[in-house]
């Protein structure tokens, strides 16, 4: 009965710690978003009123956390644990301008990458393996 209570209290605990975590995050985020509504609005000339940009940071926030779900389903439909470019896109996809800015930035990403050492290894087991059946057959 007491590591059931244990168990049960260290399961609050890590709750708090979330709600926490969230909360901070959320405030944080909230912050960025009043700064950057206040910002475009005096390049603008205009103004934003208080509640007004409390009220955007505040959608901004539940769509941020709309997305995240979104992606992780994405990846998680993959068969992955994690999200890649190709799950920020599909996201994307109801939006055609934001879509095609990020297929041309990712792009442009793997134009700059040079080739990954995993498609390197690829390569040189293939060879590897070539050259180990032209050693079976010569051998036979």
């Amino acid at each position: 009965m007491e590591i059931e209570k244990a168990g049960s209290d260290m399961e609050m605990e890590r709750e708090e710690e979330n709600d926490e975590e969230t909360q901070l995050l959320r405030d944080r985020f909230r912050l960025s978003a009043i700064s950057i509504a206040e910002s475009e609005a005096k390049k603008n000339g205009m103004q934003v009123s208080e509640p007004i940009a409390a009220c955007i940071s505040d959608l901004a926030f539940k769509y941020a956390e709309h997305l995240a779900k979104d992606l992780q389903l994405f990846a998680h439909h993959a068969g992955r644990k994690m999200v890649n470019t190709e799950d920020v896109i599909l996201a994307a996809h109801r939006n055609e301008n934001l879509s095609l800015s990020l297929r041309t930035f990712c792009n442009g990403l793997k134009a700059k990458e040079p080739q990954s050492e995993r498609k390197r290894k690829k390569a040189s087991r293939k060879e590897d393996k070539a050259t180990t059946s032209a050693l079976e057959t010569a051998d036979s």
